[in-house]
């Protein structure tokens, strides 16, 4: 459990940074919310994507494995884009807003989030 909130924490804050990076076109929650909105915004969104990527990922990722190979690795940056915009699909069936501006620009956003994960994800205690 403690390793579970210790990514989902990782998550969160690797998506809050690219939605502030990305700027408009990469957005979490409602932007007339209040403070505590946001947060709870982005909370959950980073709750589904956690979900999606310690559930999904790893079946999408080994029934892909060939193609991965294949592309040199290259076929992950698809995949982590269309995972993100399959939590963006999730969170707008709940109500929860995650919004990003088409397929490309959820290959940056992966980027940057993969990039955001590693950075914090060094400097929070992993829980085992």
């Amino acid at each position: 459990m403690e390793r579970f909130l210790s990514t989902w924490l990782v998550s969160t804050v690797a998506l809050a940074f690219a939605a502030w990076l990305l700027g408009d076109h990469m957005n979490i929650g409602d932007s007339s919310a209040d403070t505590g909105g946001q947060i709870i915004a982005v909370l959950l969104v980073g709750l589904v994507f956690t979900v999606i990527n310690s559930f999904v990922a790893p079946v999408v990722k080994v029934l892909s494995l060939p193609f991965i190979i294949i592309t040199l690795g290259l076929a992950l940056l698809v995949i982590n884009a269309l995972l993100l915009l399959l939590t963006e699909a999730i969170t707008d069936s709940l109500d929860m807003h995650l919004y990003v501006d088409g397929f490309w620009w959820a290959v940056v956003a992966s980027v940057v989030i993969s990039i955001g994960q590693s950075i914090v994800g060094a400097l929070v205690p992993s829980g085992d």
